[in-house]
């Protein structure tokens, strides 16, 4: 699953150029014997691009880094789609557990926005089934569950009551106190993955597992929903439609959310609505909450006085082929947040609108 992290990452690097290769690609046979077919033109039309712009000498690093890349592909592990990121001293690919459209970007830039809006669409999440035999914790996006296998996870209450008989005079309280101190435990083992990426968590477990993990944990406020059951043996294929029904729920509240958050804002003259208002206060570092429709593109230029100035067509360096994208990067990097909606939802804001913090 990709993170905030490698996002972060990736929306850090300023290059030129910067090449990004983006595609959708399949999990099962035969639609993905395709998959290789796509890439090659994908590299095809990026080389071509990239040699109206740059000499053979300026190219070389960057294109051997680009074929070893591909080189290292691995198409029958492949999942919905399929990202490649390469500079003169970058390269790197991820399989993406969402589908993203064919597209080639050089820019200043690597071209995130369709990793945000994936990792946005989809909604991701963490689970987190407990129990003392083996407490398990689930990557979700979308609809697709992976199970962590590390040196943290699943973790297993070992002592009294666990591994070992309970002390003669032990009482229930003993025990409890002992679940509870596991669940610390857990809690402790989480962190990792919750410090730089705080997603919703669904708990799921019997329900006094549940009460103690909810006294102890500090993540309780990233607690979304709970999944009550036994889930010692449960599959991923017996999970899915239990978490995917959570899931959905909780993705319709915060689109509701993000909007009535908006008319608030409109109420308080705290937003605007054009894109190049957006880009502006952006930049400033005024944006709290994006919100923008999922299919909404604009290629643009900067001005020499940093305004953004709409154009026709992509294909030069000075073009920035999706202006949305770069004002993704920006709001998040200073802090903001967003909320990509479905299209039509934003129309009487001209498809974008930035929530101002002052």
């Amino acid at each position: 699953m990709i993170t905030r992290q490698d996002l972060h990452q990736l929306q850090s690097l300023l290059k030129v150029p910067a090449l990004s290769i983006l595609l959708p690609t399949h999990r099962t046979s035969p639609d993905n014997k395709q998959d290789p077919i796509r890439v090659k033109n994908l590299v095809d039309e990026a080389t071509e691009r990239l040699a109206t712009e740059f000499s053979w000498r300026e190219l070389e690093p960057l294109l051997k880094r680009l074929e070893t890349l591909v080189s290292e592909i691995d198409y029958p592990y492949t999942l919905d789609g399929l990202a490649l990121y390469v500079s003169h001293d970058f390269a790197k690919l991820y399989y993406l557990p969402f589908a993203v459209p064919a597209r080639v970007v050089i820019d200043q830039t690597f071209a995130t926005r369709d990793l945000v809006y994936g990792m946005h669409r989809a909604l991701r999440y963490w689970v987190l089934l407990l129990s003392q035999s083996s407490t398990r914790l689930l990557a979700g996006t979308a609809q697709i569950l992976e199970e962590v296998h590390d040196r943290n996870f699943p973790i297993q209450m070992t002592g009294p009551g666990a591994t070992t008989a309970l002390p003669y005079e032990a009482d229930s309280s003993y025990l409890d106190d002992r679940h509870r101190r596991f669940f610390q435990q857990v809690d402790r083992a989480f962190i990792s993955y919750a410090k730089d990426d705080e997603l919703p968590l669904i708990v799921g477990g019997v329900d006094r597992q549940i009460s103690f993990f909810q006294e102890v944990s500090q993540y309780k406020p990233l607690i979304a929903d709970t999944l009550t059951g036994n889930f010692d043996r449960a599959t991923i294929h017996e999970l899915t439609p239990q978490v995917w029904s959570i899931v959905q729920n909780l993705r319709e509240t915060q689109r509701a959310n993000a909007l009535q958050e908006l008319e608030h804002a409109v109420s308080a003259q705290k937003v605007v609505s054009t894109i190049e208002e957006v880009w502006r206060l952006a930049q400033e570092g005024r944006g709290k909450l994006l919100l923008f429709e999922k299919n909404y593109h604009v290629p643009a230029i900067v001005t020499e006085d940093g305004r953004l100035e709409l154009v026709d067509q992509v294909g030069s360096m000075e073009v920035m082929d999706d202006a949305v994208d770069e004002i993704i990067e920006v709001v998040l990097a200073k802090g903001g947040s967003v909320a990509i909606m479905d299209d039509g939802a934003l129309s009487i804001h001209q498809h974008i609108a930035l929530i101002l913090r002052y």
